[in-house]
């Protein structure tokens, strides 16, 4: 197995990146479930009932078989889910197939050439199939005695933070082993596993599981060990909470954003007032906007279409989140519309799609596509694009515009909650950067509007759908340069 990792891993990074934080920055992030992404012999008829909880036959080698899939849709990054042993029980809770409940750190696993790769790392706890008053630690590798651990209490969530760090989560059926991470014994060895880890099979990025969950003085020094950029998912919408680990880690998964933003466009009604409000708290609070990961399903959180089945609201809020500041995630099965709601049922296997990709079959795949080819070209024609924080320069009931980069080569995206029923109307968008006389040039509709003489932008409005001003010429004669730009895949 570890035979199978290594190879994975040479074919995905033929050479070890080991990439900065800086680097990571104009990367764009596929999420992947590997026991749910592609299967070795490339079957799209493998029966997978995402409920039943258990094993379907994802690998490592089906990932590398389906790439093109990934990259066609413009991604330059991909996360995999946890990698190490984890424990091998069927149990009333499911099997351990997404890669959370580990047993043992030593890795069982196998790569993928352009892309970056960003693999799921557990530190909080060990898992044992059973009740939490009788682990037999001699199981675990390589923290095998209850001296590694916090002596069990099960963890409570109403603001005690040193129950959320000192106590076990899982339950009497999988509990999962609070390790102590202020002991010098375990600290020592989790900063060398990782920094071989990293070096060993060439990753250049690390997703942190339950980020607050581990005591945040643990985090620089395994941050700094494993050389490349860490980003740690701390599940908390509370900007003042979540933004200060940004002092312990390069980054964290924008889940401030995360909730606003499925609120704001998961119905007619939603608030757009409250999306523009913590847009502008995150910008204050959060050391480096530029180095979260703004994101709008994962793994543990119910898929958007589980809340509103309409294509128009999907696709405002999918594109709001790949082009907010930040590293873009968008986790598999997005981009073919799946709408499982909340755990286990939102870990739905791909390969029954039969990895569609054309407007009429996976309309989402070519809109993702689209919206990732806008961030790229605005990435290579002026490289402080990624400095630029994003802000809104209009909203109202229904809408918010933002605007991203500097003059020249700013896009503008208007996103709109209306939904597929939505009216046709013009919309008048000042302060866009534009000057008179310039044409703007609508990327998703391939219409094009002149800047009126006050600098305001008139964008056409209709069914719901978001719209995004990229490019800016004096003449027609630029026009096919543009658009054969934008078109380019």
């Amino acid at each position: 197995m570890e035979l199978a990792l290594l190879l994975f891993l040479f074919l995905f990074n033929l050479v070890a990146l080991a990439a900065s934080p800086a680097e990571w920055r104009s990367r764009m992030i596929y999420q992947v479930l590997t026991d749910r992404f592609a299967q070795t012999d490339g079957s799209t008829t493998a029966p997978c009932n995402a409920g039943d909880g258990v094993y379907c036959g994802g690998t490592w080698q089906g990932i590398i078989n389906r790439l093109d899939y990934i990259q066609d849709m413009g991604f330059t990054a991909i996360w995999i889910s946890p990698i190490t042993q984890n424990i091998p029980q069927s149990t009333t809770d499911g099997e351990a197939y997404h890669g959370y409940w580990q047993a043992k750190t030593p890795v069982f696993m196998g790569l993928i050439a352009d892309k970056f790769l960003m693999v799921d790392i557990v530190v909080n706890d060990f898992a044992w199939a059973g009740n939490p008053t009788a682990v037999d630690y001699t199981a675990f590798t390589p923290f095998n005695s209850a001296s590694y651990f916090h002596t069990y209490c099960p963890t409570d969530y109403n603001e005690n933070q040193t129950s959320v760090e000192d106590c076990w989560m899982g339950d009497s059926i999988v509990a999962l082993a609070d390790v102590d991470t202020t002991k010098s014994g375990v600290i020592n060895t989790y900063y060398a596993w990782i920094e071989s880890l990293v070096s060993t099979y060439g990753i250049d990025g690390l997703r942190l599981d339950a980020a607050n969950h581990v005591q945040q003085s643990f985090w620089p020094g395994f941050n700094s060990a494993s050389g490349v950029y860490c980003v740690g998912e701390v599940d908390d919408g509370d900007i003042d909470y979540t933004c200060p680990y940004q002092n312990y880690l390069d980054g964290v998964l924008n889940y401030p954003l995360y909730f606003p933003l499925t609120a704001a466009f998961s119905s007619t009604t939603g608030s757009i007032s409250s999306l523009v409000s913590t847009i502008n708290q995150i910008k204050s609070t959060c050391k480096n906007t530029t180095l979260l990961a703004p994101f709008l399903e994962n793994h543990d959180n119910p898929r958007f279409p589980s809340l509103t089945p309409d294509l128009s609201l999907a696709q405002n809020a999918i594109a709001f989140a790949l082009l907010a500041d930040g590293i873009p995630i968008l986790y598999e099965g997005q981009e073919q519309h799946y709408n499982g709601s909340d755990v286990p049922y939102n870990r739905e296997a791909i390969w029954p799609s039969g990895y569609a990709t054309t407007t009429t079959t996976a309309p989402l795949y070519t809109f993702v596509a689209q919206i990732n080819q806008l961030r790229n070209q605005a990435i290579n024609k002026s490289p402080d694009y990624l400095d630029y924080m994003a802000y809104p320069i209009y909203d109202d009931s229904s809408t918010i515009a933002m605007r991203k980069g500097f003059d020249g080569t700013q896009i503008v995206g208007v996103f709109s909650n209306l939904g597929a029923e939505g009216a046709s109307y013009s919309l008048t968008l000042p302060d866009s950067g534009y000057t008179s006389g310039e044409v703007a040039v609508e990327i998703l509709s391939c219409a094009n509007v002149t800047v009126d003489a006050s600098g305001d932008v008139a964008v056409a409005m209709g069914q719901g759908l978001p719209k995004v001003e990229v490019e800016v010429f004096k003449g027609q004669s630029d026009r096919a340069g543009v658009w054969s730009k934008a078109k380019a895949s």
